[in-house]
């Protein structure tokens, strides 16, 4: 996720939502299409919008790019593991230096560093692995509704435009149809159960790239996770100085699938404290395929009463991506 600049130009005239479509998503795909500058060097930009950092998903979407790049095309990534350690700045490129740790018979590990300003931003290790066949099991997907008779996010957010501010006007590749109440709607509501669950696709057709389609997912994966933090505690990003960056980010590809087709994404929140959400989500195919597991912690702060002279410090600067 990331904080938006009240006070920027937004992407859409007036309070209009964030236009979607290929056009959009092509944009995405080229956000994805990292310069080559050097053997195990990347660089890759972010796109003409005046947040106040770049948004997790993209930089870890970007890092998992430069890892696969390095990796045979029939060694599929199976798991990433990821921190977001400061915040990304839109306004300059990311470098991306990948270290090749291991190239064995069955799996290859690469590791990635996200670098800013000759500063580390990111650091990614993932895992590829050539197909093996073993045992097989999934847990079932949901009980939902299609997303075909949802409301468009477009629907969802009439209305809390101003409450949104610049986010809600950003471009949309990925494609949203909330099952439940987004947060912004459900604290009108108060607290329900730690739970989230969404349909998504990238709005458009995707080339037919197995490492972009996965690319795809992981920069959509942080779009909503914590969401199931935020609607148990009546919260909402925006309302009443809400504020909050990913932390951490993990993810498991159990089976192939296309990020340009409807998949359901079920998070739930088992645990907060200490200012920090732990969220897992899951992964559906429309047919009801388990195609991926993620987890990240968020650092979530609530907004913050006044006491005394304390009440007129500013909050402390969120130091995380």
């Amino acid at each position: 996720m990331s904080t938006v600049d009240s006070d920027a130009a937004a992407a859409a005239p007036g309070n209009a939502p964030g236009p979607g479509g290929q056009r959009v998503l092509d944009g995405l795909v080229r956000l994805l299409d990292l310069e080559r500058v050097e053997e195990n060097i990347f660089r890759g930009v972010s796109p003409k919008a005046r947040l106040l950092r770049v948004f997790g998903g993209q930089v870890a979407g970007q890092a998992l790019v430069a890892a696969g790049r390095t990796v045979p095309e029939d060694r599929p990534v199976h798991s990433l593991h990821a921190y977001f350690l400061r915040p990304g700045d839109p306004a300059v490129p990311i470098v991306y230096l990948v270290d090749r740790i291991r190239d064995g018979r069955s799996f290859t590990t690469r590791r990635v560093v996200a670098i800013q300003h000759g500063l580390p931003i990111f650091h990614l290790s993932a895992s590829f692995h050539r197909h093996e066949d073993g045992v097989d099991h999934a847990s079932p997907m949901p009980d939902v509704p299609p997303p075909e008779v949802l409301p468009s996010y477009a629907e969802r957010i009439a209305g809390y435009e101003d409450v949104l501010g610049p986010w809600a006007r950003q471009p949309r590749p990925i494609d949203l149809r909330y099952v439940d109440d987004p947060p912004w709607m459900q604290r009108e509501k108060g607290p329900r159960q730690p739970l989230s669950r969404v349909w998504m696709k990238a709005d458009g057709v995707l080339p037919d790239e197995p490492l972009l389609h996965v690319c795809a997912l992981a920069f959509a994966s942080d779009m909503t996770l914590l969401d199931s933090v935020l609607v148990h505690h009546g919260l909402a990003w925006g309302r009443e100085g809400v504020s909050g960056a990913s932390l951490d980010h993990a993810m498991w590809f159990h089976r192939s699938f296309r990020a340009d087709q409807w998949l359901l994404y079920e998070s739930a929140s088992p645990s907060a404290s200490g200012a920090r959400g732990l969220a897992t989500g899951r992964f559906w195919t429309a047919a009801g395929r388990h195609i991926a597991t993620v987890v990240q912690e968020g650092l979530l702060r609530p907004p913050r009463k006044p006491t005394g002279d304390a009440g007129t410090r500013p909050p402390d600067p969120v130091r995380a991506g």
